[in-house]
């Protein structure tokens, strides 16, 4: 996510300071190795979902006694998946600060915050089934177009793009801590969860940005390689992309949900 960076981060300047230090070749960054990165994590984070998912608990669909067909029911959602949630948004910060730890960060964040995404899915999934792999069809979409577009240079990631994409993040960073805060006092948020036109706006705009924080994500991959950085910085461009991509599989998958209960 370009919030986690700042345009700073991408700047020539920046990268040559980290790149100051002599380094042999096996300990520069490559692309190849933040792929790979990628990869462990992406596998890393799957499979938290899948034990995130199994742990939620559901009656299968039935029908009653009156000839009523009652659509599955999620009954049970452990507490622990709360306190993985705040365990893998640590883990975020703690990468965020020290971009060098993150090839520790990175998969703890991957398995403490998969299992929050697999239980998501799961109560999504319980409602409106199929829901989840239509969501993940469009994420991996999404991610397949972006890359296409950086990389024949349709999108250019220019120090203006990072701070215009930076400061719309921040606004909906901001808007998501408004609505959590109003939800401690008991409160909601009508127009970003009612399923309205409004609500479906503000949701199609969040996945643009979210995908334009993809398009940041290449860029820094590229300046990276590009200035021979640290080897250890493929991991926190890795954690990078995984978390934009869970960022917007979690609002695509928002989005289907208000389409679908508008039909």
């Amino acid at each position: 996510m370009a919030l986690m960076r700042g345009s700073p981060v991408l700047s020539d300047e920046r990268f040559g300071r980290a790149a100051s230090v002599s380094l042999d070749k096996g300990t520069r960054f490559s692309v190849q190795g933040a792929i790979t990165a990628t990869g462990v994590l992406a596998v890393l984070l799957v499979a938290a979902a899948v034990f995130g998912w199994m742990s939620v608990s559901e009656v299968a669909p039935y029908v009653d006694r009156y000839g009523n067909y009652i659509d599955a029911q999620v009954t049970d959602i452990p507490t622990w998946i709360a306190i993985a949630g705040l365990v893998g948004f640590g883990f975020a910060i703690l990468t965020v600060f020290k971009p060098m730890w993150a090839r520790i960060t990175g998969p703890l964040y991957a398995l403490s915050y998969g299992t929050v995404v697999g239980a998501i899915s799961h109560v999504y999934n319980s409602s409106s089934s199929g829901i989840v792999t239509q969501a993940l069809f469009a994420t991996m979409s999404i991610f397949t177009v972006m890359l296409f577009l950086y990389a024949t240079r349709i999108i250019k990631v220019t120090n203006r793009f990072v701070l215009i994409v930076v400061g719309a993040t921040m606004g909906i960073a901001l808007m998501y801590l408004a609505a959590f805060v109003v939800s401690l006092f008991g409160g909601t948020v009508g127009f970003l969860y009612d399923g309205s036109p409004l609500a479906i706006g503000i949701s199609a705009v969040i996945i643009i940005v979210g995908a334009l924080n993809l398009a940041i994500d290449f860029a820094f991959i590229e300046k990276a390689a590009l200035h021979q950085v640290p080897k250890s910085l493929e991991w926190y461009a890795a954690f990078g992309i995984i978390m934009t991509l869970v960022w917007i599989y979690l609002e695509v998958l928002r989005l289907f949900a208000m389409l679908n209960r508008r039909n």
